[in-house]
């Protein structure tokens, strides 16, 4: 049986535990770890203040649970993960752990930590029945560069630890453009995080989009092309996987689309033209007493502070197209939002690789202990670290991606930029892999899968490459074999050999000394 990488993982887990039987704080950091390796994925969320943090959370599980005003609860930790039952639980620096109450506040989950300042809370769980929980965790953290410097630094301090690798497994970072701040953030959990590059767990996303341009309703086109020349920024480029432009607030107010907004949204669709535009032309103007539309101040401030005037023109439009039904509206303004794109391109980049960053995580965790706390047998571990890094191809596969981000491949760029793809820089699916669209045919994909790897070990024999070249593409021939395998047909003829067993020939006879077993090599012959 071929051991997994979560397998060899948790035995090197058990082996530290053993080398540091008497050392309890290091039990407890080991165990962890091997915790960690059973639970789902852990998606970290984070950026500046007012980057849409929990409006992004709330998009993506469906409803509003976390509270997106400027409470104390917001300062605080906040891990999302998947529950039975609704419950809130709110761990102290202490040690202790308390039940928050469970209760909605026009329609909105309300977290009420009471009368615990939130410099004493260490984080708070919320558990949920949401199938997009099931296998992620969220976490929402407070703001990075917040005015308060202790809520920046929990956000610090949890995400990019000085003497551990990150809680987190991988990173969604929000950004309303590309500051400084950013870059500095992004860096620090990139040089602190799993290994040294940490390039493969990070993602970048360039929220609230819908207010470029003034929200205009082509703002998101406008952000698309924003996000374009981030991702072939070479800063950016080497620390995070992509750039994803969304309209959070969109696709929140979509997954959580009330019947009688959808009422006041048709009554905007219905106006004329020339009365419509001059409604959306501000904000001031929507929301007029005289604004001419049979739609209450009350509900148009609600409409704004729901969807924006981005969304309430696109919501517009799309029910001008036909959309004329509240759940076929709703599914439109999230297709729109831009969220469909960053689900795809979570799982696809996070979560397909799931078992290979909780590993990354657990042996970089083994490998910081025993720097810092040196044993007799630790050598001998800690080779045994790296031979699993060296011999497992997800991990390879992680490393190469990190270095085609950072130094390089030592590849002409128009094979580097293929390898890149082929290990799944550009998402891990076949087509994707492949540099095929999605409904790309099994035939298509067994073409370029064949020709792939032919190519790439015809050019193994080149001398024109040097080691860190023909390392890298080991890696790409054994992606390239991984895809040869997973698209082949699932029945393929295939010819049995029988094999006949006869008497060993008696001692002596010359026959059969000299033309040993010719009946049985025949008879074998026949039956393939």
């Amino acid at each position: 049986m071929t051991l997994s990488v979560l397998d060899e993982t948790r035995a090197l887990l058990d082996a530290a535990a053993a080398e540091y039987r008497d050392d309890e704080d290091a039990q407890r950091h080991l165990r962890a770890h091997a915790d960690r390796l059973a639970e789902p994925l852990r998606v970290a969320i984070a950026g500046m203040v007012k980057a849409g943090k929990s409006t992004l959370l709330n998009a993506i599980i469906g409803e509003e649970i976390a509270p997106t005003d400027a409470g104390e609860c917001t300062k605080v930790i906040t891990w999302y993960r998947h529950g039975a039952t609704p419950r809130i639980t709110m761990h102290l620096r202490s040690g202790d752990t308390r039940l928050l109450p469970v209760r909605r506040d026009a329609g909105q989950l309300a977290i009420d930590l009471g009368p615990t300042p939130a410099d004493e809370v260490q984080r708070i769980d919320v558990e949920w029945p949401s199938k997009r929980l099931e296998d992620v965790t969220l976490i929402d953290t407070p703001g990075i560069a917040s005015l308060s410097a202790a809520v920046s630094a929990r956000s610090a301090a949890f995400l990019t630890p000085a003497d551990s690798p990150s809680e987190a497994d991988a990173i969604i970072y929000l950004m309303r453009h590309l500051h400084t701040a950013d870059l500095g953030f992004l860096s620090a959990f990139h040089d602190t995080s799993v290994g040294t590059s940490s390039t493969v767990n990070a993602m970048a996303v360039l929220s609230r989009a819908d207010e470029i341009g003034a929200g205009r309703i082509d703002a998101l086109l406008s952000a698309r092309t924003i996000a374009e020349r981030y991702r072939t920024d070479g800063a950016l480029r080497s620390l995070a996987l992509d750039v994803v432009p969304i309209a959070g607030l969109l696709g929140q107010s979509a997954r959580t689309l009330r019947q009688r907004e959808f009422d006041a949204l048709r009554q905007v669709a219905r106006l004329g033209r020339e009365a419509r535009e001059r409604l959306l032309v501000s904000v001031d103007r929507f929301v007029r007493a005289d604004a001419g539309i049979e739609v209450s101040a009350e509900d148009r401030e609600l409409l704004l502070e729901r969807f924006g005037l981005f969304g309430i023109r696109m919501s517009a439009v799309a029910i001008r197209s036909g959309f004329d039904d509240s759940t076929e509206l709703a599914d439109e303004l999230y297709r729109r939002s831009g969220m469909e794109e960053l689900l795809r391109l979570v799982s696809d980049q996070f979560r397909s690789r799931s078992d290979a960053l909780k590993a990354r995580a657990a042996l970089a965790a083994i490998r910081t202990l025993l720097d810092r706390r040196p044993t007799r047998h630790g050598p001998e571990l800690a080779s045994a670290v790296e031979r699993l890094e060296a011999n497992a191809h997800e991990l390879r596969e992680l490393a190469a991606l990190s270095n085609a981000r950072t130094v390089g491949l030592s590849l002409p760029r128009a094979d580097a930029a293929e390898a890149e793809r082929l290990i799944g820089g550009s998402g891990t699916s076949s087509a994707r892999r492949l540099g095929l669209p999605d409904g790309a045919s099994p035939d298509e994909l067994r073409t370029a899968a064949t020709d792939a790897l032919r190519r790439w070990r015809g050019m193994v024999g080149s001398p024109l490459l040097d080691r860190a070249a023909l390392e890298a593409s080991q890696v790409v021939i054994r992606s390239c074999e991984a895809l040869v395998m997973g698209v082949a047909p699932s029945s393929v003829e295939r010819r049995h050999l029988r094999l006949v067993l006869h008497p060993e020939p008696a001692v002596g006879r010359r026959d059969d000394a000299q033309h040993p077993g010719d009946d049985g090599e025949r008879e074998a012959g026949q039956d393939q």
